[in-house]
């Protein structure tokens, strides 16, 4: 059965909802410290300082001529504040992208009720420099950057990337835990449902995923039990069948000649018939045992295939290529085959059968194409089951067992190819088996 496509794993599911949850619960808080932290904070740092500048220029101009050297030097060595008059312009050779400077010249505006510039020059580290008149003296007020302290923005920026990255390692980390065990639990099941034997869960982790584990180990054990009856019991009963099926054959084989001729021929194709879907009881039966593999040529295997339904009168446009070797189960692969390309032959309405091998470095894609009927898009599948046949007669002459398909299945689940029936275009139906 073909699944649909993935559009969304678990892993990427969950890692996008912890990542986005994560997210905005840290936007948030972000948001929040910043507005009622963070920002009064600045403003009031900001208040402060534009009062000490201002408070600084209003004393220094209150101040005789004599001491205010004095002043400055207190207000350097104290405050790191230096204050000039400003008998020159003041080069203003880049500007400092800092929330906390606009917030200063809000306050230092209000202050003293004019537009205020800070600007910056840049000496052995970025002065920052305000000018504005007192009295009758235009004053120059400045300090250094590191007077600020911290820069906010950048400590901001810091704690948001690694907030970022923290939110992305924890959501990968958890949605890795998570998603893990389910994995591993989905390529047991597939493992199962091809009929072979899963590796054993490792039963830890959460209680739910070790419930759950125990759960499936147990589970598929008992799937295995029961395949490995029902194997047993068919190839039982069909082993055990061909003995009085034997006995028939011969009881008819010594029937006197003055027997119906028509009645004798009938009896031994009905036993022909019986010994047949015995024998392909016995195929089904071991159909989930993986043949060891050996490298052989598959352009060889279907020039062989090719000769024998040509032999029996099938119309087979096989152009031949170059050898293609490739290790595989000889057997399973030429029952397989053979099982493809006589169904081809048998429902292809008379015409030819092309068959097509592509031979990569990655799989080998084997195609049987006929211009039959085709199958009905909603039986692709169950063309597959035992015993399913499209024809609903029954009858041998217009269908077989209804086990060929089903086989084919079987064999190549076991060795971990692939069998597809597709739509042929032009009518028909491309029968497909790919090789890893």
């Amino acid at each position: 059965m073909t699944l649909p496509a993935r559009r969304h794993s678990l892993f990427r599911s969950t890692a996008t909802t912890l990542a986005v949850a994560l997210f905005l619960f840290q936007a948030i808080t972000l948001s929040v410290t910043v507005y009622f932290v963070m920002q009064p904070m600045a403003k009031r740092s900001a208040d402060d300082l534009a009062a000490l500048i201002v408070l600084s220029a209003q004393t220094w101009a209150e101040l005789p001529p004599q001491t205010r050297p004095d002043f400055e030097l207190e207000l350097a060595e104290k405050h790191n504040l230096w204050l000039f008059q400003a008998t020159t312009l003041l080069p203003d050779h880049n500007h400092l992208f800092m929330p906390y400077l606009f917030m200063l010249e809000s306050a230092l505006e209000k202050r003293l009720g004019r537009p205020i510039e800070i600007k910056v020059t840049q000496w052995e580290q970025p002065w920052l420099w305000v000018e504005f008149p007192v009295g009758v003296h235009q004053l120059r007020i400045g300090f250094p950057r590191e007077h600020l302290g911290v820069n906010p923005t950048a400590a901001l920026l810091l704690v948001l990337s690694t907030t970022v990255a923290l939110t992305l390692l924890s959501s990968v980390i958890l949605a890795r835990r998570i998603s893990r065990p389910l994995a591993k639990l989905s390529a047991a099941a597939e493992r199962v449902g091809q009929g072979n034997a899963p590796e054993t869960l490792p039963e830890s982790g959460p209680d739910e995923l070790a419930r759950l584990a125990h759960t499936f180990n147990r589970m598929a054990l008992q799937v295995q039990e029961l395949l490995a009856n029902r194997t047993t019991l068919l190839a039982g009963i069909s082993h055990d069948l061909r003995t009085p099926l034997a006995r028939m054959r011969l009881a008819v084989e010594m029937l006197p000649r003055e027997a119906d001729p028509k009645l004798v021929d009938r009896l031994q194709h009905d036993l022909d018939e019986m010994n047949r879907l015995i024998g392909e009881f016995i195929e089904l039966s071991r159909g989930l045992e993986k043949e060891a593999a050996q490298e052989i040529d598959l352009t060889e295997l279907l020039r062989e295939l090719v000769d024998d339904a040509r032999n029996g009168g099938a119309q087979i446009e096989w152009p031949g290529q170059e050898p293609c070797v490739r290790p595989v189960g000889p057997m399973a692969l030429r029952r397989i085959l053979a099982n493809l390309i006589g169904n081809a032959v048998r429902y292809g309405a008379g015409l030819p059968v092309a068959i097509e091998c592509a031979c990569g470095k990655v799989n080998v894609v084997i195609r049987v194409l006929d211009r039959g009927p085709g199958i009905p898009p909603d039986q692709v599948e169950s063309v597959f089951r035992p015993f399913f046949r499209l024809e609903s007669s029954r009858s041998s002459a217009t269908g077989g067992s209804g086990l060929g398909l089903a086989i084919a299945r079987q064999l190549a689940d076991a060795n971990g190819w692939k069998i597809e029936l597709l739509p042929r275009e032009g009518g028909g139906t491309e029968a497909r088996l790919t090789i890893p």
